[in-house]
């Protein structure tokens, strides 16, 4: 991460697909990096199911303020989460959805990546809620917050005993997603 760079990041779906999880591996890796870091989510009253939106601040210098303002990326899982918190987004923001998800029509073709993330979870990996892990890898290449065996690790602190060498794996499923994106999509 390139000083003075701050990152504001939201991760939105539906309570039980693990947004809340990502954020806080997210904020733990740059933590780990040597990065300042702050994480914050709101859910409705419906734990499961419900709509769902986590945050998370990373900056190499000291956040004074720690609510995101201005989404630099944002992920959606669901179309409900998708049209709710892509309103307002600068055309700065590169928004990540799920491929099965339609566009709203304030985000533009140049902002939009559509991955496979929840299909990827489920046929690849063999998990669907793994789409959150897949989510953390493509976040971190996008952006390059951390090498990958800091985010290994953070994704490895918070995953229940077991699940490790799946994890890994969506991990990594994530990094080669989003690599492929970019290699298909350079200008």
């Amino acid at each position: 991460m390139n000083i003075d760079n701050r990152h504001e990041i939201r991760l939105a779906g539906s309570g039980g697909q693990g947004v809340i999880l990502a954020t806080i591996i997210l904020a733990e890796a740059a933590v780990l990096a040597g990065h300042h870091a702050a994480q914050s989510e709101s859910y409705g009253p419906e734990a499961r199911g419900g709509s769902c939106k986590a945050e998370t601040l990373i900056s190499n210098r000291p956040i004074g303020f720690t609510k995101v303002q201005r989404p630099s990326l944002l992920v959606a899982f669901t179309q409900k989460a998708l049209d709710q918190y892509a309103q307002g987004l600068s055309e700065q923001c590169l928004v990540i959805i799920d491929d099965t998800l339609k566009s709203p029509s304030n985000i533009t073709e140049k902002q939009l990546v559509r991955l496979p993330l929840l299909s990827t979870a489920r046929n690849v990996i063999g998990k669907v809620q793994t789409a959150n892990i897949i989510a953390v890898g493509c976040i971190n290449e996008f952006l390059g917050l951390t090498d990958k065996e800091t985010m290994q690790q953070a994704v490895l602190h918070h995953i229940p005993k077991g699940t490790e060498n799946l994890n890994v794996k969506a991990l990594e499923a994530g990094m080669k997603m989003a690599a492929d994106w970019k290699k298909g999509h350079q200008a």
